[in-house]
């Protein structure tokens, strides 16, 4: 019985998990498309701003072309967050259970974007002088902690889904 107790408490901890990091990407990128323009930039921090830029592609501006077609985009990523939502229910280990937590969220969130918006809204823009890294959102820095935080699980570790 403690045992059944205890897989709830685990399950609900990673649907607040999942609940809150969706609902702060999904309120970033509100903030963004409210209070900026296509293109604004505002600093923040030396070496990050945040900038208004819209994706049509994957994650860190991969395939950023709206001419590809997005149909086919969302079903790819459609079928990604199934996957991992299988994982999810099939994995007994909690570090698995939480990486996959947060790459389903940050999948997810930009997933609604482009269902709704048809591109994802991307503002973090990280840069050193010139050089810029592809600007990116919350939903992006989820998927990216959990997959190395997966990686770093599955390579270092020896632990197998």
């Amino acid at each position: 019985m403690s045992g059944t107790l205890f897989k709830n408490k685990l399950n609900l901890s990673l649907f607040f998990l999942f609940l809150i990091l969706f609902i702060l990407d999904q309120l970033t990128k509100a903030l963004v498309i409210n209070f900026l323009n296509l293109y604004d930039s505002v600093a923040l921090l030396p070496s990050i701003n945040f900038t208004f830029v819209v994706n049509y592609g994957f994650a860190f501006g991969l395939l950023n072309n709206p001419s590809l077609n997005q149909i086919l985009v969302s079903l790819v990523i459609l079928v990604i967050i199934l996957y991992f939502l299988f994982l999810l229910i099939k994995t007994q280990d909690r570090i698995f259970q939480y990486t996959l937590t947060l790459i389903l969220a940050g999948a997810f969130g930009n997933f609604i974007d482009r269902i709704f918006r048809g591109f994802v809204i991307d503002f973090i823009d990280i840069y050193i002088g010139t050089y810029h890294w592809p600007a990116f959102n919350i939903a992006d820095s989820c998927i990216t902690i959990g997959f190395v935080v997966l990686m770093i699980n599955i390579l270092f570790l020896n632990k197998k889904l």
